[in-house]
């Protein structure tokens, strides 16, 4: 039986700090599902499309990571997937606050789901989604922060 961890996210952008926690989780899982969300609660610049074919370019020389799009509660994306480990990266003390409560109602509403946590790098500590997205919405060069293999011209910007 294989070994399966769900990374979700909105991923709006993928990160270079995003890359560092799929690329180190799979020191730890025989398989990773980068499950890009569609969060009715978030408002997101590139649509799942876009995203989804980013970070499939990303892993596109790494079999053991698959990538999809999903919608609803994740432990349920879970199930359907056939994992049962969540992982999720912390930047931050904030980061842990959050991130142990839904993993406390997560495993509440699925005790078979474990949340492994992954502390980030600390030159990726400064790094999210939404500074990146600022970023490349001002025409500045993100390059820094984005995986190698993603362009500008990948994200329609």
């Amino acid at each position: 039986m294989k070994n399966t961890a769900v990374f979700p996210g909105s991923f709006d952008p993928f990160t270079i700090g995003h890359e560092e926690i799929v690329t180190r989780g799979l020191h730890l899982f025989d398989e990773i599902i980068v499950a890009v969300g569609e969060n009715v609660g978030k408002r997101t610049f590139w649509d799942i499309a876009t995203r989804i074919a980013v970070i499939r370019k990303v892993f596109r020389d790494e079999p053991r990571v698959s990538v999809e799009g999903y919608a609803g509660l994740t432990v349920d994306y879970c199930k359907r997937a056939g994992a049962s480990f969540l992982i999720r990266g912390l930047r931050t003390a904030a980061d842990f606050e959050y991130e142990r409560a839904v993993g406390q109602v997560n495993r509440a509403l699925d005790s078979r789901i474990e949340t492994v946590f992954l502390l980030t790098s600390p030159r990726h500590t400064f790094i999210s989604s939404s500074i990146v997205k600022d970023i490349l919405l001002n025409n500045g060069d993100a390059s820094a922060f984005l995986p190698s293999h993603i362009t500008r011209e990948d994200l329609g910007v």
